[in-house]
């Protein structure tokens, strides 16, 4: 039983979540250490105040964007992941697709030149290339005999998050130490303000994504069913699920390119939405992005003011709510089989 149990009350549910999402996106833009706030930001983009203030301003917007695109990307690719793995647990950052991603990114800031043309754009490549890998990994061990079980999947996850890390230190440890200033906060999910160039990147290529996720929304609600139920009702299973997780992995590495690495988002949020909006696709997916986007960027609002001047990586905050959350789960799933 959800809380909206009709369509009309889930897209209603889907309008005020925008709404919610919307105002916490403008809220965390309004939040700062300079003092500067809402009311600078709609002078700012009205062409008023200095030139200082307004660039503090849109630095801060493009950085509250790029939360919400993060958090719109991490929770609709768990909620992908949780359908076609058909496990409650399943998240980018607990599988290890955010690791993956990461190393491609760290692997691409090791090996081309400073300046490279174009790097914008093959920083996510080179993440997504990262990510298919490690779900290429994952898939083949965790799908032993047909078979997904919790466990395998995360043990799996355990041996390729270390693995990948093991990888990026060496490369760390090895390499330029101009080139890998940063990398530290970037593995816990350091948040800064992007260019809008790169900005403009992660927004499409996570639109893009999620277009083709809400396009298999139907066949998400088959997948999730089993393997053999929704071949029998049509579904090339196969195909129907490399494209999903293309997709989720497409909007991952979007998000970890330029963020690092954000964990439990797509564990806790979907689980939420589940529990409001129901197990349909067609309304799941977009709350959880709405969710998602408000999700990230107040808790990004909250690294930045907690202890300012001085910033906490994002991904500490969302650790210390997801890590309990993660807990909670495992101990339910265990006792439940």
């Amino acid at each position: 039983m959800t809380w909206l149990d009709t369509p009309a009350r889930r897209s209603a549910g889907l309008v005020a979540l925008g709404a919610v999402a919307l105002a916490a996106l403008a809220v965390a833009a309004g939040i700062g250490a300079s003092g500067l706030g809402l009311g600078d930001l709609l002078s700012g983009l009205r062409g008023g105040g200095d030139l200082w203030s307004r660039g503090i301003v849109f630095n801060r917007l493009a950085r509250v964007l790029l939360a919400g695109c993060v958090g719109g990307a991490l929770a609709s690719a768990g909620a992908a992941y949780q359908a076609v793995l058909r496990n409650p647990l399943a998240d980018p950052f607990i599988l290890g697709v955010s690791g993956g991603a990461a190393l491609g990114a760290v692997v691409f800031v090791a090996v081309t030149p400073t300046g490279m043309l174009g790097g914008e754009l093959a920083l996510p490549a080179c993440a997504f290339a990262g990510a298919v890998s490690t779900l290429l990994v994952l898939f083949g061990l965790a799908r032993f005999r047909g078979r997904t079980g919790t466990t395998a999947l995360l043990l799996t996850g355990v041996v390729l998050n270390a693995f990948d890390s093991a990888i990026i230190q060496f490369f760390v440890s090895t390499g330029d130490p101009a080139r890998f200033q940063g990398t530290l906060s970037y593995l816990m999910g350091a948040m800064s303000s992007p260019s809008w160039r790169a900005l403009s990147i992660v927004a499409v290529l996570t639109a893009a994504g999620f277009g083709v996720l809400l396009g298999h929304a139907h066949t998400l609600n088959l997948l999730a069913l089993g393997d053999e139920e929704a071949g029998q009702l049509g579904v090339p299973v196969e195909r129907a699920t490399w494209i999903v997780v293309l997709a989720a992995s497409l909007v991952t590495a979007a998000a970890v390119a330029f963020t690092g690495i954000v964990g439990f988002v797509g564990l806790i949020v979907p689980h939420a939405m589940r529990a409001v909006f129901g197990p349909d696709h067609r309304f799941l997916l977009p709350a959880s992005a709405l969710a998602g986007m408000a999700t990230v960027a107040a808790a990004d609002a909250a690294a930045r003011t907690i202890m300012a001047p001085a910033e906490l990586p994002l991904g500490v905050i969302t650790a210390l709510v997801g890590g309990p959350f993660f807990l909670w789960l495992l101990v339910k799933r265990l006792r439940d089989s």
